[in-house]
Order: structure tokens, then sequence, then C-alpha cells
């Protein structure tokens, strides 16, 4: 989804928080208290109760956005940047652009959601023939992001070295100079010490489910 068409499909904050509550109704409410599944929507309270023990439990609670007073929009407007954009991009700098008075709200989301994405990745199996390449992504704490003291593409700040393994597979298309065309599956990044051959070979070989291996860059590997 692009931009354009997020922005058409989440224009206001009713429109995340219907679609918040359609994902939730999905996966299943589960009273935290009795365990019980079956729950009535009260509509007045904004808020389920439980068939069994009339425990009730806000549509944000047990969730990702549990505790916030953040807009659904925000969260919305978060992932999808996370989920869509190949640069990364800092807590100061979304709050720069959604308006926001106050930074730590900001970063908490933002550490959250990675933190949840990450999960998510650990349960991944990659198959197939894999494409292999490297990323270097800078890293700062909280403060040094807060005052931005380290300035943007300097060649000084922290950089945490990435390997990045995604799944490929053939799809119909003409061959070009870059050859064949394919389309990307599952993708895992793992933060390394190193880009020697013994360090990426090691982690490689976790992943016995491969075929065949693809180094996208020539220099992704050295001694």
């Amino acid at each position: 989804m692009n931009l354009l068409n997020f922005i058409a499909t989440y224009p206001d904050e009713e429109s995340c928080r219907t679609k918040f509550k359609e994902y939730r109704d999905q996966q299943g409410v589960i009273c935290p208290k009795c365990g019980h599944k079956e729950q009535y929507w009260k509509q007045d309270k904004s808020s389920y109760e439980c068939k069994h023990c009339h425990y009730r439990q806000s549509l944000r609670a047990n969730t990702v956005i549990h505790g916030s007073n953040l807009p659904f929009r925000y969260w919305f407007i978060a992932i999808h940047l996370l989920t869509s954009t190949k640069k990364s991009f800092s807590a100061a700098e979304l709050q720069r652009q959604l308006g926001h008075k106050r930074y730590e709200p900001i970063w908490y989301l933002l550490h959250k959601l990675r933190g949840i994405m990450g999960k998510r990745d650990e349960q991944y199996s990659l198959l197939g023939v894999l494409e292999l390449d490297e990323g270097f992504f800078s890293t700062q704490t909280q403060e040094e992001e807060k005052t931005e003291t380290q300035k943007r593409g300097r060649g000084s700040q922290k950089k945490s070295k990435v390997l990045v393994m995604a799944e490929s597979q053939p799809v119909e298309g003409e061959t070009t100079k870059n050859g064949k065309p394919r389309k990307v599956g599952h993708i895992k990044m793992i933060v390394i010490k190193d880009l020697k051959s013994a360090t990426i070979t090691t982690l490689v070989r976790e992943y016995p489910k491969n075929q065949a291996l693809i180094l996208t860059t020539q220099p992704l590997m050295s001694n």
C-alpha cells in the first residue's frame, strides 16, 4: 500500500480505530481474568465484557498499544512507515512529522513496534533460494536521538552491521541486464559483529532447508 492509498484508507482517527477493532475481533479476544473467549462489545464504554465473568477490558488492553494514550492513527502511520519504507527513521523525525509535542511517547511507540516486529521475524524459517546482502544501521541511545547531536549521514555515527537474508523466487517476465525477475518472500535481519566469511557462514548454516544462496553484492564476505 503506497502513501496515497494509506491516506485514502485511513483518513482519520475513527477509521483507524474501527480497523483496529476488526483486527482484534479476527484474532479473538480472551478474558484475562477467566480465560473465556466469548465477549460482548460495549459500544457506550468502548470496551469488551466477558460473557462468563463480566470482566471488562478496553479496546487497547493486552495489545501492542496497551497503556498508550496516543491516537490510533499515530500507530497506524508508524506501522505503515516501518513496513513500507526502505530507510530507517528516528523517533525525533516521526515526532516532527506528526507534530506531537513530547518526544518520549513517540520513542516508546517505535520501540514497541520494532520489538514486536523482531519477535515476529524469529518465528519464520527461510526456505528455498536466499539472497544475502549487508546493511549498516545507525545506532543511537534515546538521549542521543532526542538531542540529535550526531549529524545525519556523518561517517563517524555508530553503525551496526546487519546481515540481510531474503527468500527469492523466480517469476514470469523478461530477462534484463540484472537477470531474471524474482520476488522476495520472508526476510531475516541479524545484527552481526563483523562481515567476515566465518561469521556469515555460521549464521547461514542455521538454515539447512535452503537449497542455494545468491550473493547480491560481491564485497559481502571478507576474510
